[in-house]
């Protein structure tokens, strides 16, 4: 048998703490969405931001999860002139997605919503870091 390793809610909370320091630190107000590795919400928090990036966060998070990859990835394949990622099911191309990778293993993934999506980036990476 192979050992798996899973992201824990300690693990959850360390990363969005990180992340709220970074947006924080800039000034910038957004939602903190962290998935498992099945692609299900361990952990969101929002900041005085709007509604409509809750759903945003999540998303991110989980095409991060679903497709093993950052967000970034897809955005800038959209914006080289491949349309049709588009129109891929449960595909969202903004930056601000990532995959939390543990040992060489997806074990769930982070969403950053609120600000542009390049910002949404660096704060999804600092949360990244502190694991």
């Amino acid at each position: 048998m192979e050992q798996k390793y899973i992201l824990d809610l300690e693990a959850a909370k360390r990363i969005a703490a990180a992340a709220e320091k970074e947006a924080t630190d800039n000034g910038w107000k957004v939602v903190i969405a962290i998935v498992d590795d099945g692609g299900n919400l361990m952990y969101l928090q929002r900041e005085k931001v709007q509604l409509g990036s809750i759903d945003v966060a999540i998303k991110k998070a989980e095409v991060a999860i679903n497709f093993r990859r950052p967000t970034k990835f897809w955005e800038d394949m959209v914006a080289s002139g491949r349309q049709g990622y588009l129109a891929m099911p449960g595909m969202l191309p903004l930056e601000g997605g990532l995959p939390i990778i543990y040992k060489n293993e997806v074990i769930g993934a982070i969403g950053i919503s609120g600000v542009k999506s390049d910002e949404d980036g660096i704060i999804a990476r600092a949360g990244i870091a502190a694991l």
